[in-house]
């Protein structure tokens, strides 16, 4: 499911795309806002689907080798090993995942097979794939292990997949980290004995409504934030503040002000982390020394109405 750093990366995406448009089209915005949250869904299910179509190359493979007239021994007697894989099995059979990607049309594999092959060759050519075949265990944990390994080691580093889903979705660049991970998180958690379940996107309602709620107050309040970073950084022209940090910045101030339950230390450890990935090699100092002075103000004057020990 996605988390509230994820959130705050697709709202400071929107704010961003908003500002520089100068479009005051807030529900067209939100819509697009939801719509990018919701592909994540899309790509999350497509890989771990592709554990499937893998599988299922294989064993045409298989097939097409013992109807060879000159087949090798190898070729005769192959292992099944892989391609009775008990955790591809699961994803095969669920009903939840199939019946997802049936409703979105998500059927990508079947129009662009290639990419199918290139997984499953770099995966034949692995020493883990190696190792597996060879190994005398027979279980659901050693598969399990098997399938989690050749993801973080082929799947997830492989560049051609990568360049494959941006094309497919440009919004997907910065979000197949975090649906990597959830794809890690979900394979740890299968069991044998149960059928697997997609997720839910959202943890609770109250993060989705945390989408709209940080987006519309920021964007409504954008320029009474703006004066307050104008005012602690006097020696800075506003042309020198870079438009993602000053974006950071205010969203950073709209939790501040806007959302009580959130404490002022994990605002402002959230939006130095995001500014490391998304703006320059300094602006995580820069912003940290301004929230800092900020805080201070608004703690000074009473401002902050956070609701809670250790908000503050």
């Amino acid at each position: 499911m996605i988390n509230r750093r994820h959130i705050r990366i697709k709202v400071m995406q929107s704010v961003y795309a908003l500002l520089q448009s100068k479009s005051d089209d807030l529900t067209k915005e939100e819509k697009f806002l939801y719509e990018s949250i919701d592909k994540m869904y899309d790509l999350y299910a497509l890989m771990l689907r592709l554990f499937v179509e893998v599988r299922n190359l294989e064993t045409d493979h298989i097939k097409i080798s013992k109807k060879k007239f000159l087949a090798t021994a190898e070729e005769l007697n192959p292992s099944n090993k892989f391609i009775n894989n008990q955790l591809i099995q699961l994803l095969d059979e669920s009903v939840s995942l199939n019946n997802y990607l049936k409703t979105q049309k998500l059927n990508y594999w079947k129009l662009d097979n290639e990419y199918i092959h290139e997984i499953l060759s770099c995966i034949k050519k692995s020493d883990l794939y190696v190792s597996y075949l060879k190994s005398d265990e027979n279980s659901f944990q050693e598969d399990k292990d098997f399938i989690s390994a050749i993801f973080k080691e082929i799947i997830a580093p492989n560049d051609k997949l990568a360049e494959y889903f941006e094309d497919k979705n440009i919004s997907w660049v910065d979000d197949i980290p975090f649906v990597n991970t959830w794809i890690v998180k979900s394979l740890n958690q299968l069991k044998p004995t149960e059928p697997f379940q997609l997720g839910n996107l959202y943890k609770d309602e109250d993060d989705k409504k945390f989408v709209v709620d940080l987006f519309r107050k920021v964007v409504l309040n954008h320029t009474e934030f703006e004066k307050e970073v104008l005012d602690k950084t006097p020696n800075w022209d506003t042309d020198r503040i870079a438009e993602v940090d000053m974006i950071l910045i205010k969203m950073a101030i709209c939790e501040f002000l806007k959302f009580p339950s959130i404490p002022t230390r994990v605002t402002i450890n959230e939006y130095i982390e995001l500014a490391k990935d998304y703006s320059t090699e300094k602006s995580s100092f820069f912003i940290n020394g301004v929230l800092d002075k900020i805080l201070k103000d608004f703690t000074a004057s009473k401002r902050l109405e956070k609701i809670g020990r250790g908000l503050l």
